[in-house]
């Protein structure tokens, strides 16, 4: 590998050669008998001392040396052969072809080209590889393309800078003799040393970035970073197979790492060789593309409707693009409304987004990776690596505004009506997921291409088109987080879960409260002692330490993380602060003794829970289960108090403090009814930029993670998810749940819900 690597870099000094030094000129200038002098050509640019406007294009350079020896090629010929990438073969090499075959020879002495024909390949693979080494010698410009697509070797290979993706678009371009055309492939590699090589050990580590996640080359990388492989690109000709190139790469590569204490394992996917798309889109894309237009003019027509006050049904009404948007910028509260929870909302969404940016910033390629893996091992990047811990208040939230709404209408009515409620929560989120499932899956695919592409876009929709079913059961989470459709999901199957049992433990503790309290309560002990000992026996690890391998992170989720059994802790407390903020009476104050005593309990958890874990992101951290037991167990909780604290204190009217104001600022009413496609759209607007990301590129940690045109692209998807999709539905079933209450109130006798509600009280 580094006799390897070193020809690349020699490569890089010839190639500037062949555009400046005498020889190489030969192959452009014609007919010239003494060939163009270095000293000619700086001449010629020497002229260049007027306006930028007037400063030579490189064609214009040749042409006008070539003019000053009567040079025959002409500069309408050279533009021909430099931009007409139609041509089989270099139209020059019948006139100069004993200049061009010297220059070729002493090329590739000094740098060996890949040749994708090495080792146990296909015969139609040997014979395009022949085609294309046959043209290169040539000096085919299509042949130079494919050579100049391939990845080169960089400098700051210490700084981590190992991730090469070559020029994407160039290797896709390529069209050559007898039908041959750019494949681009991007293999990883992984490079391992010997142990009794501590010095390559030392270069190995800095190369891998101080192995911030340590992975094998077999992890599943759609979802998690492959950190531990280097990703090298490589044009070949499409008449070679995946497998091809994988062998001609295992091939080269072992010819050069003989006898040098490395090893480098190849793998090449089958899905991560591309070629231009010529074919037509699917039909499957066309009908939901036909579906999405189709919505949009029905929110259009509707709201023209609406505006102008023309008959339309409820139903229709009920997308009126002009109701709903007024509808997500209203800030008026609703009846009950608790004030304090949209601000906590706002913020756990938000600090979600940069945890979740921080993860997919590891997918693309850097030129100060290492450099950038040193600065997150700093103690306040504890921001991103807890990314677990911002779902919980989410959890607890829901627990508590179920149960708030649960024991207002039993208060009111003396009964749930279980099956409006499921159907209630069905109608407020499968559209908005069906409709996020559907463009990931048939529409995204085809809007976008790059080198990490198929890794991260059309093998989530590839999963999807298996495994869509699972999504809407609410079962997706039982499977696996790396066969999962859209896996940030998983938070809606939790959720939805643990919602199907909330009318057990709300009326177990609106029924009999000492009861339903003394057992939710040993419940949530299971759940956390649960916690402790998975990640404890497992050797498990809810925060992302350096040294993480990625067998590690989808344990820890698969055996942990998208249970439900795992985070009902959180929920059974949002269960007991809903009941408890209904029944407490309004008249009763706390006195400030105990308010005290109460924020200084919660604020030194929420801090132990933040900031706790902060020695476990060193990079000199080594793992200790009982640490990760510890975390994984009483985070969550610690968490989530202060957050508990502050919404009873505010709602009860126990505090009017400046915080709470803040937190119950009526701005946060739009992020609320935003929050949930927020949720939903962060990773397909990630995963498109780093399939998109065509070159490494230097890091500046804080820029990257606040990147405000990611940011603003999250808050469009999620507005026009919002305002086509759930909003609409939410409407929808109002109107439908809001009829048939009706219905039902006006068709019971009043005695009997009189004697109902007699019952309830005497129990």
């Amino acid at each position: 590998m580094g006799a390897f690597l070193g020809h690349a870099t020699i490569l890089l000094l010839w190639l500037a050669r062949l555009t400046l030094a005498v020889k190489s000129v030969d192959v452009l200038s014609g007919g010239i008998a003494t060939g163009i002098q270095e000293e000619e050509i700086l001449r010629v640019l020497a002229q260049n001392k007027t306006d930028r406007s007037d400063n030579f294009t490189f064609i214009e350079l040749i042409g006008s040396v070539s003019h000053q020896y009567n040079n025959s090629l002409n500069t309408d010929e050279i533009q021909s052969y430099v931009t007409n990438d139609k041509r089989t073969t270099n139209p020059y090499y019948d006139v100069y072809g004993e200049k061009i075959d010297l220059q070729a020879r002493k090329f590739l002495q000094i740098v060996p080209t890949f040749d994708p024909g090495a080792g146990q390949v296909s015969q139609k693979c040997r014979r395009q590889a022949a085609l294309f080494y046959e043209e290169l010698k040539k000096f085919s410009l299509w042949a130079l393309k494919m050579f100049d697509a391939t990845a080169k070797m960089p400098s700051g290979l210490l700084n981590g800078n190992v991730n090469q993706l070559g020029d994407f678009d160039e290797c896709l371009g390529v069209e050559g003799t007898q039908g041959i055309r750019g494949q681009y492939c991007l293999a990883y590699l992984q490079l391992d040393v010997e142990d009794s090589r501590p010095d390559l050990q030392q270069l190995h580590r800095l190369m891998h970035s101080h192995y911030a996640f340590r992975s094998n080359i077999s992890d599943p990388g759609h979802r998690v970073p492959r950190f531990g492989t280097v990703n090298w690109a490589v044009c070949a000709p499409s008449g070679c197979n995946p497998r091809d190139v994988e062998a001609s790469l295992r091939h080269t590569l072992a010819k050069h790492t003989e006898q040098t204490g490395l090893k480098i394992t190849v793998k090449v996917d089958a899905e991560m060789c591309q070629v231009r798309r010529t074919e037509p889109l699917p039909t499957e894309t066309l009908l939901v593309g036909f579906f999405f237009t189709a919505v949009v003019v029905l929110s259009i027509i509707a709201g023209l409707c609406d505006h102008y006050k023309v008959p339309a049904s409820p139903a229709v009404l009920a997308f009126s693009l002009k109701r709903n948007v007024l509808k997500l910028i209203s800030l008026e509260r609703g009846e009950g409304d608790i004030a304090t929870v949209h601000g906590i909302r706002a913020l756990n969404a938000f600090m979600l987004i940069l945890a979740h940016k921080s993860l997919a910033l590891f997918f693309n390629p850097y030129t100060n990776r290492t450099e950038m893996t040193e600065y997150v091992g700093k103690p306040w990047t504890v921001i991103g690596r807890a990314a677990s811990l911002y779902t919980d208040p989410f959890i607890m939230l829901s627990g508590l505004l179920t149960t708030y709404s649960f024991v207002g209408r039993l208060d009111k009515i003396g009964k749930l009506n279980v099956r409006n409620e499921y159907l209630s929560r069905l109608l407020r989120i499968v559209p908005t997921l069906g409709a996020l499932i559907l463009f990931c899956t048939y529409i995204m695919p085809f809007i976008g291409s790059g080198p990490q592409w198929n890794l991260v876009v059309t093998q989530h929709a590839d999963i999807c088109k298996r495994t869509w079913w699972r999504n809407f059961l609410f079962i997706h989470n039982y499977f696996g987080f790396e066969n999962m459709c859209l896996t940030h999901t998983h938070h809606v199957g939790i959720d939805t879960q643990l919602f199907a049992l909330s009318p057990l433990m709300v009326l177990a503790i609106y029924k009999k409260p000492k009861i339903g309290i003394t057992v939710l309560t040993l419940v949530a002990m299971l759940s956390t002692v649960l916690r402790f000992y998975v990640t404890y026996f497992y050797r498990l690890n809810n925060y992302i330490f350096f040294g993480t391998s990625i067998r590690q992170l989808f344990d820890t989720a698969n055996l942990s993380y998208i249970l439900p059994s795992h985070r009902l802790t959180v929920y059974i407390i949002g269960v007991f602060v809903g009941y408890l903020l209904r029944k407490w009476p309004k008249s009763y104050k706390l006195n400030n003794t105990i308010i005290f005593i109460g924020w200084s309990l919660c604020i030194l958890m929420a801090i132990g829970a933040f900031f706790g874990p902060a020695g476990m992101g060193s990079i000199n951290y080594v793992y200790n289960p009982i640490h990760a037991a510890t975390y994984n167990a009483f985070a969550p909780i610690g968490w989530c108090a202060i957050f508990i604290w502050m919404t009873f204190l505010s709602h009860t009217g126990n505090t009017d403090g400046w915080l709470s104001k803040v937190f119950a600022w009526k701005g946060f009413l739009i992020t609320t009814r935003l929050s949930y496609a927020i949720y939903l759209t962060q990773f397909p607007v990630f995963f498109f930029n780093v399939g998109e990301t065509r070159s490494a590129e230097y890091i500046g940690f804080i820029r990257m993670m606040l990147n405000v045109k990611e940011l603003f692209w999250i808050l469009g998807a999620s507005i026009i998810l919002t305002i086509l999709f759930e909003t609409p539905f939410q409407n929808l079933r109002n109107q439908y749940l809001k009829r048939k209450s009706l219905n039902q109130t006006t068709s019971k006798p009043l005695s009997h819900t009189a004697n109902t509600m007699k019952e309830i009280k005497s129990d």
